[in-house]
């Protein structure tokens, strides 16, 4: 498996790519929307994880424009901000179903995307 991480929180998603490397996952980052487009556009990823608020291109504008070019791809949200009831508002009027409420317990995020790539007929 081969995930892109998208997080304008730079430490945050170096950490959680190293620690999905000593797991045996590929997992390469990136933090802006921008760059997550154009990492995408060069090497093939089976999941992306993004997180939902970002300068310029938010996690859903992303996942959006991700999708429409590599319908492939799943997606998990992070957020930060407010309460996990605040985002599950947003999340069911936009369809999202997918996210974990930082500090993201590494654990918790690997059963996800496991879950999300199995379903894909993807390897775990």
């Amino acid at each position: 498996m081969r995930v892109l991480l998208v997080d304008d929180e730079s430490d945050l998603a170096s950490a959680l790519a190293e620690r999905l490397d000593m797991r045996g996952i590929e997992a390469d980052w990136v933090d802006s929307g921008q760059e997550a487009l154009e990492r995408a556009a060069t090497v093939h990823y089976d999941l992306a994880v993004l997180d939902l608020k970002m300068p310029k291109i938010g996690g859903l504008e992303l996942k959006a424009r991700m999708q429409a070019r590599y319908p492939h791809m799943k997606f998990i949200f992070l957020t930060g901000y407010g309460s996990e009831k605040d985002f599950e508002t947003v999340a069911n009027d936009s369809g999202e179903q997918c996210y974990l409420v930082k500090p993201v317990e590494i654990e918790d995020l690997i059963r996800l995307m496991n879950i999300l790539t199995q379903d894909a007929g993807g390897r775990p």
